[in-house]
């Protein structure tokens, strides 16, 4: 195990870490009326920036943690951030729209591989009766990235244009970079304790994987388009957006850090009561949206609840992974990003056709499904057990039925 002080500064280099990864994917839409107009493209050609970041993680992830499987991990994390902070310096001095393209895309690549292998690393640093605890705190640098990155570089950009705002996350890059290289231990991935997981179950994973996509379709489609929800229907004015959205994100990094304290002992209750929550408030905000003063509670619950959600769902994909840990976080990370794409996609639709009212509408009957998959399967292998149970000892069965006599 490594010396306890050393791993608690890792960790928080990890997690800042998070933070670079989360901050500098989505940055491109908080900077995109800046990008578009110095570059001379639209408005949704530069959001491709972002669209485009997300399909090449998807292809990329799992591959890449395959070839890369063997490498030790200290120098593959502090490689692939090191090649994401000089891809992030290109993209603020591109002269043009195909050189940015393509330093993202870099950038893209870097984090597949960075996703699939970070929790796993993180969690071999500790006493496996923590994990859930440790994945928690490794998700706050994660939950940071909406609620303080995203907003600092676009009032940065706003400032001094949005090419400072990629030389301040580079730079915070290559600091990370040393961190994690003069911080990680020396570990092999075949010497790591979490290399495979405790409960391998290749069903759950699964069923897991698409309650994911469905969950994260949903949150993000409602999600992407809050700003104008709150705006129409709410009927808040644009002046308070930035505080509305603060006490969203907020609320998600406390609540990933509270759900730090119970994921160990309740992992499956935890997933379950989040996708409650948050089926909750998406539900609640479409039926009485239009009133300001239920809408900001409901807003706090549903960012709190989203980012806790990924943490558990990360905690407990590891848990269950039928192969390795990393595998296991890649094809995490793939579910992940498709579902952002899908649910930007949809939403996009909805907005164009239905109108902003009915996207909450959709988010919550998205993640009400993932909820009724989950916890139809566990009660389904539940019922399954007692039966074999009874097949293989008849002696069990409830009193006033027989073996002979079921």
């Amino acid at each position: 195990m490594v010396h306890q002080r050393r791993a608690v500064y890792a960790l928080t280099a990890l997690s800042a870490a998070t933070f670079c990864y989360v901050t500098t994917e989505v940055l491109p839409i908080g900077l995109l009326t800046l990008i578009a107009p110095d570059l001379g493209r639209s408005r949704s050609e530069t959001g491709l920036l972002v669209t485009g970041y997300a399909v090449v993680v998807m292809i990329v992830a799992l591959p890449l943690t395959r070839v890369t499987r063997r490498v030790p991990r200290r120098p593959l994390l502090a490689g692939a951030l090191g090649v994401f902070a000089a891809a992030t310096a290109v993209s603020a001095l591109a002269t043009s729209y195909e050189v940015l393209l393509a330093a993202r895309l870099v950038s893209a690549i870097t984090n597949g591989v960075f996703w699939a292998v970070v929790f796993p690393v993180a969690i071999s640093m500790f006493p496996e009766n923590i994990r859930g605890r440790i994945v928690a705190r490794l998700s706050i640098g994660n939950a940071l990235g909406p609620v303080l990155g995203v907003p600092l570089g676009t009032w940065l950009g706003g400032q001094a244009g949005w090419r400072t705002a990629f030389v301040a996350m580079a730079a915070l890059g290559f600091v990370t970079c040393i961190a994690v290289a003069l911080l990680l231990p020396s570990v092999a991935p075949q010497q790591s304790a979490s290399d495979v997981g405790p409960m391998p179950d290749r069903q759950r994973f699964v069923v897991l994987l698409v309650a994911t996509i469905l969950a994260v379709t949903g949150a993000m489609g409602a999600f992407t388009y809050m700003t104008v929800f709150l705006l129409d229907v709410s009927g808040f004015a644009a002046a308070s957006l930035g505080l509305l959205l603060f006490v969203q994100g907020s609320f998600g990094v406390a609540g990933t850090w509270a759900v730090g304290r119970v994921l160990d002992r309740f992992p499956l209750g935890v997933v379950l009561g989040l996708l409650g929550l948050i089926t909750a408030a998406m539900l609640g905000l479409y039926g009485v949206g239009s009133s300001k003063i239920l809408t900001i509670p409901l807003l706090a619950v549903a960012g709190m609840s989203f980012s806790s959600l990924i943490a558990g769902i990360q905690h407990r994909i590891m848990q269950v992974a039928p192969s390795t840990t990393d595998m296991a976080s890649a094809s995490l990370s793939v579910a992940f990003n498709f579902g952002l794409a899908a649910g930007s996609f949809i939403g996009a639709g909805l907005l164009a056709t239905a109108g902003v009212r009915v996207i909450p509408l959709f988010g919550g009957l998205l993640t009400a499904a993932a909820f009724a998959l989950l916890a139809f399967h566990e009660m389904s292998r539940k019922k399954r057990r007692g039966h074999e149970t009874v097949r293989r000892n008849p002696d069990l069965q409830p009193v006033g039925h027989s073996a002979a006599h079921p």
